[in-house]
């Protein structure tokens, strides 16, 4: 399948909500009720919270003729070459095809100096778990965390980034 990887552009706001939103019911149906999802999407993923994300992180986009079926969002890199992989999420249908592993290794490429790259997963998300393992990632740490209410087990996970990867041009 031929996909495209690009930054996200404030034109791909309403794709990115609708990709977050089937992503996310499809994914934690029977682990976060549906009412403590739709609060979060709406706040989460609202206009202006989207376009503070943009200008805040390293937001990218993937797509099919034309189409946006998924998405990530990085934080910058922060001091001793740590970021955060916030989100990664697809239209199911778009899982599995190559384009999660692209959007990973386009945050990584233009993340200058990331030495370690953080991500928290549900522990019942098994697609996302299996995803995160499959690239490296290990886990450094599992708690309960208060999500609207809702306790959630969460797993905190790096992957360590060896340093040639996020240089310029990749030297």
């Amino acid at each position: 399948m031929e996909f495209t990887i690009r930054n996200m552009e404030v034109d791909d706001i309403p794709h990115v909500q609708s990709v977050a939103r089937t992503s996310w019911h499809s994914t934690y149906e029977g682990i976060i009720p549906i009412d403590i999802q739709e609060r979060f999407l709406q706040y989460a993923y609202s206009d202006d919270m989207m376009r503070k994300r943009i200008e805040q992180s390293f937001f990218y986009v993937s797509e099919v003729a034309g189409q946006v079926v998924g998405f990530a969002a990085f934080s910058p890199v922060k001091e001793g070459g740590k970021a955060e992989l916030a989100a990664i999420y697809f239209y199911p249908e778009y899982q599995g095809k190559g384009m999660g592993t692209a959007l990973l290794q386009a945050g990584i490429k233009h993340s200058i100096g990331m030495k370690e790259l953080f991500i928290n997963v549900e522990k019942e998300n098994e697609v996302g778990t299996a995803f995160y393992r499959a690239k490296g990632f290990e886990v450094v740490s599992e708690f309960d965390d208060d999500f609207d209410g809702h306790v959630l087990k969460t797993v905190r996970m790096v992957l360590y980034v060896p340093v040639w990867t996020s240089l310029p041009n990749g030297l």
